[in-house]
């Protein structure tokens, strides 16, 4: 128990500042009650894989730890880092022995470390993650993100898009983006109630533009490059 609550007053730490630091940077395609889709421009994250883990809340408190470390100084240059948000935590279910999952719990680095961020300490297990542009579908919810509720929240996003016009695509792990979904957590844990999280699944494949239209054809997807 005290471990686990050490383990929540370090994320507490890595997201105590909420709507006050950098974000990715992205434009919003498309909007209607259930989803949005967002292209994202380019980025580069700090990653903490976790592997073989049954429990998504453990998992993002075992890299929120890491990544804590890493902006408070744990790295080559000693820097310490502004925070930004959100903390993202990628999903790849069941990808593991006995029904474990693997895990991905990233930070994104702000402009001024975009280009050269500094190397963290080996020990810390950490490395650099650098998006390419990509498209991505976004639920948002409420309330403090529990094991239970997370493959629910992915389920609905899932289950909106199939009755959209993106319903043809590939869902999760595209080239930018190894995970299946993405949970994105903005605000404090201890304020459940106003608490802001969204549900991320790339989306990728040949009946999608770059600019995350939906294509028809093959034809189609060669005048969207031109």
């Amino acid at each position: 128990m005290a471990n686990l609550l050490w383990a929540t007053l370090l994320v507490m730490s890595l997201l105590r500042i909420s709507f006050a630091g950098e974000t990715p940077q992205f434009t919003t395609v498309h909007t209607e009650s259930a989803f949005e889709i967002r292209l994202y421009r380019p980025s580069a994250w700090m990653t903490a894989p976790i592997l073989q883990q049954s429990s998504f809340q453990h998992a993002t408190y075992a890299g929120a730890h890491k990544l804590f470390q890493y902006i408070q100084g744990a790295n080559m240059n000693s820097s310490r880092i502004p925070l930004s948000f959100p903390v993202l935590t990628g999903i790849v279910p069941h990808s593991g022995p006995f029904q474990s999952s693997s895990f991905t719990v990233r930070f994104y680095l702000p402009t001024a470390f975009q280009d050269t961020p500094p190397t963290p300490l080996s020990n810390l297990h950490l490395r650099v993650e650098y998006w390419d542009s990509a498209c991505v579908a976004v639920r948002r919810f409420s309330g403090l993100v529990v094991d239970e509720i997370v493959g629910k929240q992915a389920g609905l996003l899932e289950g909106s898009l199939k009755l959209s016009p993106w319903a043809n695509v590939t869902f999760g792990m595209s080239k930018t983006i190894g995970d299946m979904y993405t949970i994105a957590q903005y605000n404090l844990p201890v304020k459940p109630r106003t608490r802001v999280n969204e549900v991320w699944v790339t989306l990728s494949g040949p009946y999608i533009s770059e600019t995350c239209e939906v294509v028809r054809s093959s034809s189609d997807v060669y005048a969207s490059t031109i």
